[in-house]
Formats: structure tokens, sequence, C-alpha cells
């Protein structure tokens, strides 16, 4: 029993009271803390805390410390169960050898055979050397496990501190990345590498902090500002999330009224069809308590991607943002929300889109930057997806764009639109250029010739009732009456079966 105690007591201090003290006055926390301030309290239970590494090579036979690099368990959130594990610093610098690995990936196992969702805290200087291609090989068994695990159940990765090298393609693999600022990095060659071999000048932050990977790369999907934050906005995520892709995303009681109307968004629509407004305004008056829990918010402006409720429901937004770049579709903002929509159709979460989009963006950079190839992947996401969909076009919805933002033709089930939506090849002043360009240069006063023109085809074709005439749209609604059609939309669609034909897997166009 003694030996037990002093076993237990050597693991619980890690590297030891100086390095943890170290950590703390950095202002960081010990892998351990992290666990319980994430987990329900008294809920975690430690697995392999006994383990340590078999090196014997540098040395290390006479460096040991139980429970290795990582500390690995389950316990509870919200009162449902998770898998976590928190790599410790304080041992080797957090850094993976096989002993590490191979707790990782029996957490791994036990997470996709038992369906419940896994939660990686990074914190790691990378593969330890010592161990050579050993730890490399612990690398490739996590992976191989992240991709196995795809789709079947949530995972989701915490960059508390520096992740390099190799070990950056776990959490790039998992579904959601949360970083800290100033405080947590991932890169694959660092600063000292770069400048040697490419000559440029940077810093860890510049290159790898979470205000590049949440702002240009969108490696990062949540840049937080604290360790504690990061950990508080995870719990929250894990409110809309499913155990696994064969259970519901969880119901909440609601107390925001289902017929709820908001007069205000009846005259939000600027007159001036070329003037922006906010899509969050819209989508906050809408959802359940104004709550929407952005993903990716930093990374290409121009789409909005979160989470929100309708009466109880967790549902996925994507809705383009007129204030920026006036919601255009681009490579970015397409690869964002393609991305977006195939995780809320594996884990069974309604899609909800609003949509104001005036085209893709034209240009040079974006045609050879591929802005074909990234708006097929938004195509195909839509088309692949069996969950309820449901799109109100709140202004504009012209060309390619209308088709990719969820219309009927790509799969959406409920289409409606608000008398501001303007559908239609392309906007009216375009058409008449194009249709109408010697009329006009042959009229006397071509200024208002053009004006004419433009009026009747707004009245012809650029507005919500001709695709309505035709069973495009389902119905035209009041602005305020957009919450409890979309609530009663979606309790409709409760039942909704659908599945793809048979096949290995698609080939989306990556």
């Amino acid at each position: 029993m003694s030996r037990l105690d002093d076993l237990r007591s050597e693991a619980l201090l890690g590297g030891g009271e100086k390095k943890i003290r170290k950590r703390h006055e950095n202002g960081k926390l010990t892998a351990r803390e992290r666990i319980h301030l994430l987990l329900d309290p008294e809920t975690f239970h430690e697995m392999g805390m006994l383990v340590t590494h078999n090196c014997s090579d540098f040395g290390m036979e006479g460096k040991k410390i139980p429970g290795d690099g990582v500390v690995t368990g389950y316990g509870r959130i919200h009162g449902r169960q998770v898998y976590v594990y928190s790599e410790d610093f304080t041992v080797f610098g957090g850094s993976l050898s096989k002993a590490v690995a191979d707790k990782i990936s029996r957490l791994q196992d036990l997470s996709l055979k038992n369906g419940v969702p896994i939660i990686a805290i990074k914190d790691s200087g990378g593969a330890r050397i010592q161990e050579g291609i050993n730890s490399l090989a612990g690398y490739g068994d996590i992976f191989f496990r992240n991709v196995k695990a795809s789709g079947v159940v949530p995972q989701i990765s915490a960059i508390m501190g520096p992740c390099a090298g190799g070990a950056v393609y776990s959490p790039a693999l998992t579904d959601f990345v949360f970083m800290i600022d100033q405080s947590s990095y991932m890169f694959l060659t660092g600063p000292d590498v770069i400048k040697e071999v490419t000559h440029e000048d940077v810093t860890f932050e510049e290159l790898g902090g979470a205000a590049t990977h949440s702002g240009k790369s969108g490696v990062s999907h949540f840049n937080v500002s604290s360790e504690e934050q990061c950990l508080a906005t995870i719990r929250e995520l894990m409110t809309y999330l499913p155990q696994n892709n064969m259970s519901d995303p969880p119901e909440v009681q609601c107390t925001d009224p289902v017929e709820r109307s908001d007069e205000s968004l009846d005259t939000l629509i600027p007159a001036d069809s070329s003037l922006p407004y906010d899509m969050k305004s819209v989508i906050k008056s809408v959802v359940d308590d104004g709550r929407l829990l952005q993903v990716h918010e930093d990374f290409a402006p121009n789409m909005i991607v979160g989470f929100s409720r309708m009466d109880g429901m967790p549902v996925g937004i994507v809705a383009n943002q007129p204030a920026v770049l006036a919601g255009v579709l681009d490579t970015l903002s397409s690869a964002k929300a393609a991305r977006f929509i195939r995780f809320c159709d594996c884990f069974n979460i309604p899609i909800l889109v609003f949509e104001d989009a005036p085209g893709f963006l034209p240009g040079v950079e974006q045609e050879h930057s591929g802005v074909i190839r990234e708006g097929a992947k938004l195509l195909y996401a839509f088309c692949e997806a069996t969950v309820p969909r449901i799109t109100v076009v709140t202004r504009k919805a012209f060309g390619g764009a209308y088709i990719a933002m969820n219309s009927k033709n790509v799969g959406a089930d409920m289409n409606f639109a608000w008398p501001s939506a303007q559908i239609a090849v392309m906007g009216a002043r375009g058409a008449v250029k194009i249709l109408f360009k010697r009329d006009i240069a042959k009229d006397k006063d071509p200024e208002s010739k053009r004006q004419l023109l433009i009026d009747e085809y707004n009245e012809l074709f650029n507005n919500p009732y001709v695709p309505a005439g035709m069973g495009y749209i389902d119905e035209v609604i009041k602005p305020h009456e957009t919450r409890s059609r979309v609530i009663s939309s979606l309790k409709i669609l409760d039942g909704k079966r659908e599945s793809m034909p048979p096949r290995k897997h698609g080939n989306c166009p990556l």
C-alpha cells in the first residue's frame, strides 16, 4: 500500500515541484489542473498513471517518471462522458515517447469503440529525440486513429503551449482547434530553421501564433485570451455536439418563445441594395436567446459559421456577411463553409443558411488560387449533406452563388425568401449592360433608358416572387416571421431520412 501511495504521489508531481512552480509563475496551469478545470468537478478518472518509458539510451534509463509526459483518462462535461488527455510539459517538455503515444492511442481506441468524444490538450516540445524512430512511429499511430475516428466521434484539440513539427498534424486532423493568444503556437519548421533556409526573419508569434492561425491560415477555429477561457469555451462547444455519429445533438429546455418576432428585421435591409448591413444582427434576432457560438470568427469573415439553437435544438449556421466584401464568395470563405457543413452533416446537426451573396469574387488572383476548386468544395458539401437543410434568402442570391448557397436544386429541404430578396442570374445593372448595350448607346437619353430597363428587369426577374412561382422558393415571408417559420420547418424535418448511393467514399475536390 505504501509503495502505491508513493508512486501515485510521484506521478501527481509530474516533473517536480520546481517545474510546477515555474509554470505557475509563467501564468500556466499544469496538465492535471487543466483537466480538472475542463471536466465536471470530481469526475476525472486517470488511466495509465504508472506507465513509464522504455528508453535506455542517452542515460534515459535513470530518468523515469510515472505517467511519463501525458495524463490520460475520462470524466464528464455537463454530465456527459468524454475522454481527455493532457500533455505534461513538466515531464521531458511534454515530448512524445512511444509510451506516451501508446497511452494516447489506447484512449483513442476506447473513444472510438465506445462512441465518446475525445479532447486533446497539447503542450509539447515534439518528438522525444532520445527515442528516435520509436517516437515518429508513435505519431503515426495517433494520426491513423485520428482519421479512423473522423466523423464517428467529435475530436477537439486545445493548443496550450508549443506544438511543432509532426505534432501539428494530430490537431489538424481533429474537428476543432483552440489556440490561446500570445501563449500557444503551431508550425512545421521553427523561426531558426526558416532563417537558415529562406533567410526570413520571423517571430514565434508571427509564424504560428493564435492570431496567425485564426486569421490567416485558418488552422485554428477559436482564438481565446486565456487557458481558463479556452477550457470554458470547449465546455460550451460540447453543449451543441452529440456523443457520436449515431446519436442526436443534445436539446435543452427553451425559454425563448417560438412565436417571438422581431419587428426591427422588417426595416433592417437598406433600401439601397449596394449598402451593407450586419448579418449577425439577423442571426441573433432569429435564434434562441440571440446566442451564436462562432467558429473561425477571424478567418474569411465574409462568411459566418457557428452554432446556435432553435427552440432548444442545436443548428449549424452558415451565412454570408454583407458587411465584409459585400458577402461575396471566394476561395477562403467557400472552404471555411464547406468544412463546417461537412462537420454538421457528420454529427446530425441541421443546417440553417442565411443568404446574401452577390456572386463569386472576380479577379485573376482568385482564379489562379483555385476559386473553381474551392467553390466546388462548397457545392460538394451541400450536395452531400443529408441533415435537414433550410435557407433564408435575405437579399442577393445571384448566379453561381445562388446555387452554391443551399438552393433547392442542390438538395435544400426548405427555402424561404424575404420580400427584399433578389434572385437572378445577376444584378439588374449588369444584366442590362449585357442585354441592352446597343439600345442604350443609340438612345437620346442613355441614362434614363438604362434606369428604365433596370426597373423593368427588377420587376420581371430580380425579386422573390418569380422563383416562388416556379417552386424554387417555398414561401416568401416577412422578416419578423423568420424564427417561427424556421422552427416549424425544423420540426417537420426532424424525421428526415436520406442516404447517399453505396460507395467507399466520394472524391471531394481537395
